[in-house]
């Protein structure tokens, strides 16, 4: 799967990995030595909010680059997630948020649609 900014039609991962069960989403990036600038990891969450979609940083040992999305795949917040920090939260509730390269940030803003494509 690839991660697309459709707003500014650009690739912004060709490696994204689902996070759709119970030990990718509680592993995410913990315990990896870095994360490719083309690497990205979605997670969908079952329901929408602001502490569903709330993020920790024990044991990733390196900056990573949060997008939040609401249900349309919108992007409601970003965060530089910094290692061994205990809480991200998005300002607004997501549906859904992908963890990547921080150089991610860079390419993508708050309005823009994001989608993911085979």
């Amino acid at each position: 799967m690839r991660l697309v900014n459709r707003t500014q039609g650009t690739i912004l991962a060709r490696r994204v990995e689902v996070c759709d069960t119970p030990w990718t989403r509680s592993r995410g990036l913990m315990f990896r030595r870095a994360v490719g600038q083309d690497e990205a990891l979605w997670f969908q969450l079952d329901r929408p909010g602001r502490l569903a979609a709330a993020i920790h940083m024990f044991f990733v040992f390196f900056p990573i680059g949060v997008v939040w999305l609401d249900r349309d795949g919108r992007v409601v917040d970003t965060a530089l997630a910094r290692p061994f920090r205990p809480w991200y939260a998005p300002a607004r509730a997501a549906a859904a948020f992908v963890e990547g390269h921080p150089a991610l940030l860079e390419r993508c803003q708050v309005g823009d649609l994001l989608a993911l494509e085979p």
